[in-house]
C-alpha cells in the first residue's frame, strides 16, 4: 500500500497553518489534482468539528470523486481524514501542527512543524495502474502546495 510522510517547518503559527489546511473549500484553488470540493455536512462535537466532503480529482481524461470525513481537532492541532466512499479500498490522511521554539530570533516570532501522512490503495487495479504514479507525484507535491498557499495568504516569511 503506497504511503507518503513528510515534515516541514513553516514560519507561521500552528493555528495559522491549521486554519489554512482546515479551509477545504479553497482546495480547488491550489491543491494538485483537486478539480472541485463539495461540503456535504458539518457537525460540531465538543472539541472537534467533523466535515463530510466530496472531492473531485481530475487528471487528463480521468475524473473521480471520493467522499471523506475530515475531523478537525483544534485543541490537539490535528486534522484526520478518513475515506468513506469512492475509488479507493483504503485512504487515510493525517496532519499535525506543532509550535517550534525560535529562541534567538525576533521577539515573538513563531514557527510551526507540520507533519503530513497519507496511505492509500485503489479499489481497481486498472485505476491504480492509470492513476497510481500520478497520485504518488501529487501527494509528494501536497506539502509544497500548502507551503506556497501559506506564503500567499500570510505573506512570505521564508525569505526573511
Amino acid at each position: 500500500m503506497p504511503t507518503h510522510a513528510e515534515k516541514r517547518f513553516l514560519p507561521y503559527t500552528p493555528e495559522q497553518v491549521f486554519d489554512l489546511v482546515a479551509d477545504i473549500e479553497r482546495y480547488p484553488e491550489f491543491v494538485p489534482l483537486c478539480q472541485a470540493m463539495r461540503i456535504i455536512r458539518r457537525t460540531q462535537l465538543a472539541d472537534r468539528e467533523i466535515v463530510v466532503a466530496e472531492m473531485q480529482v481530475a487528471y487528463k481524461l480521468i475524473r473521480e470523486s471520493f467522499t471523506s470525513r475530515v475531523t478537525l481537532i483544534r485543541g490537539e492541532r490535528t486534522i484526520l481524514v478518513e475515506y468513506l466512499n469512492g475509488p479507493f479500498r483504503h485512504m487515510e490522511n493525517r496532519w499535525t501542527f506543532r509550535p517550534v521554539d525560535v529562541t534567538g530570533r525576533d521577539a515573538g516570532a513563531q514557527a510551526c512543524e507540520v507533519e503530513f501522512f497519507i496511505s492509500y490503495e485503489f479499489r481497481s487495479r486498472t485505476l491504480a495502474f492509470l492513476m497510481g504514479a500520478m497520485f504518488d507525484t501529487a501527494f509528494r507535491r501536497f506539502a509544497s502546495a500548502f507551503e506556497d498557499r501559506a506564503d500567499a495568504v500570510f505573506g512570505s516569511a521564508r525569505s526573511a
